[in-house]
């Protein structure tokens, strides 16, 4: 997978809402006070009602009974293990397919890249997005570390077969064209972008020992900066990934990737490459889980 390629635009529609309307009275210029306890209120003798205590009551009620349920539904949040099905929440009929599972996405960090995986379904979704998000970073035009994010991810016979030609692939002259030295800096006073933003996860084939995973993602590409010719861009891919249960964790054995399928373009106007560089700098990337 590679994210150097990729070019074309594309952005989410713009929330928007509607104007805030004021309201007017009409009628006379006269002004009509209302005095409180009197006639307007049905009493012709202007004495208040007494007030109903019982209905104080019952809203104390409901906010205790409330809080009671939301301290119950938070109880185990963090009980859930990696290892089977174990913590694995069971989907209603009909569930959103978006909706949490309950399992937990992650034991830990290899690196800078997630791992410990639950070995289920939901955890291999999880291993494949969190990879996909690793193979179109940054770090992937550095060679020292495209090589520990490869040998991180990938099964010790898939990294090993990989390297040569990924080394090949991002050759001097590639790094070049895409405004790098051959160490995958930028110039001064510009900022590389190279992100990739998963949307969904679909388990295409699933076992104990073997799981397909595809990843539809958004990537961001280009150079930020003063006098680029290689402005940021947008694309849309499906990646697909085959994983094996290795170690105790989920690990690619060989992948790929298509266009598509991408959303209508949206009318939002380019931001200049200063944002851009300053929204690349300020918001940090997720851990992502299904």
């Amino acid at each position: 997978m590679s994210m150097g390629d990729e070019r074309g635009y594309g952005t989410d529609e713009p929330g928007g809402r509607s104007d805030d309307a004021y309201s007017t009275l009409g009628g006379t210029r006269q002004t009509r006070t209302r005095m409180p306890g009197g006639a307007d209120d049905g009493d012709p003798y202007g004495r208040r009602p007494a007030r109903n205590s019982r209905s104080l009551i019952m809203a104390v009620g409901v906010v205790v009974l409330l809080i009671a349920a939301i301290a119950f539904a938070n109880q185990g949040g963090g009980d859930s293990t990696s290892n089977g099905d174990s913590g694995k929440r069971p989907e209603a009929a009909g569930a959103d397919a978006t909706a949490a599972t309950g399992t937990k996405p992650v034991q830990g960090r290899n690196g800078t890249i997630a791992s410990g995986f639950a070995h289920d379904q939901q955890g291999a979704q999880s291993a494949a997005a969190n990879y996909a998000v690793a193979l179109g970073s940054v770090g992937m035009f550095n060679k020292d570390d495209r090589h520990d994010i490869v040998n991180s991810i990938y099964t010790a016979t898939a990294a090993s077969e990989l390297t040569g030609p990924q080394d090949a692939a991002y050759s001097a002259d590639f790094l070049s064209k895409m405004g790098l030295d051959a160490d995958g800096k930028a110039p001064q006073g510009s900022t590389f972008v190279s992100r990739t933003i998963p949307v969904g996860t679909k388990v295409v084939a699933y076992g104990p020992t073997n799981a397909t995973v595809e990843v539809w993602y958004t990537g961001l590409i280009g150079m930020s900066g003063p006098g680029s010719t290689d402005p940021v861009s947008t694309s849309w891919k499906t990646w697909t990934a085959e994983l094996a249960w290795v170690d105790e964790d989920w690990k690619i054995t060989s992948d790929k990737q298509k266009d598509g399928p991408a959303p209508v373009p949206g009318d939002v106007a380019a931001s200049t490459s200063d944002e851009i560089s300053k929204a690349v700098e300020e918001f940090g990337g997720f851990t992502y889980a299904r």
